[in-house]
């Protein structure tokens, strides 16, 4: 039977990440949106309270917390700031994760140290312009080259890529240019560790405050021209590239979800605020039964994506199959978030269309959690090919 009362390492976890939340993010939020990025202390200082390196294993400096607890700290954090939440999410759950779950025992003790503290910051480069959702057709290569190998291509929409210090890269080994068997995509993929001071790494275009959301988060162009790399600095083997993709994605779509219940939170709580103290007609809005109606849409959507969230955490900590289940828990909470929001924005009326409160903000941040780690209609035919597997 499932247990829903937290224990008290995971309340205590909770509190730190509200707490840290209240101090040093809420006050400031809004001045990094217009700044367009998180300074880099901030970053630092969840490294020092054990926030950033959570997941990560004790070993490698992390608290080696399981997956709801890490959905519990994701949530806070996407009240507080999402930009600050992806920041999060591609540190620990794309960067971390993968070395961790697929890098030897030197690769682990070389990178994760540093990122759990926040001294050094990790990226993950999978998308490219001509491959979102369809990753299997990029055109990165890695050309094998004195007990190495040399990366070229671009990579697009890199979450913190132009912050990073190392970023993990997926390529296609073999020559560039060269023709392969499109049915066979997945044997020549590989992932490699890339420092982003060498020779032949650069950024392109960077995205900051020009963006919809998001905008105290940098999303850059990442750019490979004959960039060597060791041999060591592949993690597995050839081959394993898009085994590794897609175990990551799961722990990245895990943290978008309980972000973005995050995010409906903060929209409801500033909405039940707004309608206790607003009045209208002598009365205060919350009075109003179609207010009230959208109060209790909102705290209904908020609810069922948490469980959902709760669910596939779960499932990860019994070491079940849970590709399903997170797939389910990211569209319905990417969906519901969009919904609340706009509720939110709603209630708030005029006031709401206004930089001056908030809830504009969660509206903004809102739409990307039904496009970045799968689109919402990728998670659709996730789900339904699933179901006929069955």
């Amino acid at each position: 039977m499932v247990d829903f009362e937290l224990t008290q390492e995971q309340e205590m976890i909770r509190k730190t990440a509200r707490d840290f939340v209240d101090k040093h993010v809420a006050p400031n939020v809004e001045e990094w949106e217009e700044q367009g990025e998180i300074p880099d202390e901030v970053v630092r200082e969840a490294g020092k309270l054990g926030l950033l390196g959570a997941p990560i294993g004790e070993d490698y400096g992390g608290a080696g917390v399981d997956d709801l607890t890490y959905a519990l700290l994701t949530e806070e954090l996407g009240a507080g700031c999402s930009s600050l939440r992806t920041t999060f999410s591609v540190n620990t759950s794309l960067f971390g994760n993968t070395v961790e779950m697929f890098g030897d025992e030197e690769q682990k003790q070389r990178y994760l140290p540093e990122i759990c503290t926040g001294e050094m910051r990790g990226a993950w480069a999978l998308t490219e312009h001509e491959s979102g959702s369809d990753a299997k057709a990029m055109e990165t290569t890695a050309t094998p080259d004195e007990d190495g190998y040399r990366l070229n291509g671009k990579k697009m929409w890199i979450s913190d890529g132009d912050r990073a210090d190392y970023v993990v890269v997926f390529a296609r080994v073999g020559e560039e240019g060269s023709s392969y068997d499109p049915s066979d995509k997945e044997s020549q993929l590989a992932a490699f560790v890339v420092e982003t001071e060498r020779e032949g790494f650069s950024t392109g275009t960077v995205m900051g405050n020009d963006k919809l959301g998001l905008r105290a988060s940098h999303t850059a162009e990442l750019i490979t021209n004959d960039c060597w790399v060791p041999e060591e600095n592949m993690l597995g083997e050839i081959g394993d590239g898009w085994d590794i993709a897609n175990a990551i994605l799961q722990k990245g779509r895990l943290s978008v979800a309980a972000g973005a219940v995050g995010i409906a939170r903060a929209a409801y709580e500033a909405s039940l605020d707004y309608a206790e103290d607003r009045e209208a007609f002598g009365r205060r809005i919350g009075d109003f039964q179609l207010v009230r109606e959208h109060l209790a849409y909102m705290h209904q959507q908020i609810e069922t994506s948490r469980l959902l969230v709760w669910k596939a955490a779960w499932m990860a900590d019994q070491g079940q199959d849970n590709a399903q289940a997170v797939s389910t828990a990211k569209l319905h909470a990417a969906e519901a978030v969009m919904d609340v929001t706009e509720r939110a924005v709603q209630v708030h009326g005029g006031n709401g269309y206004s930089s001056e409160y908030p809830v504009e903000r969660y509206f903004r941040d809102a739409k990307i959690c039904g496009i970045y780690e799968g689109t919402n209609e990728i998670h659709k035919v996730l789900i339904g090919g699933e179901a006929l597997d069955r």
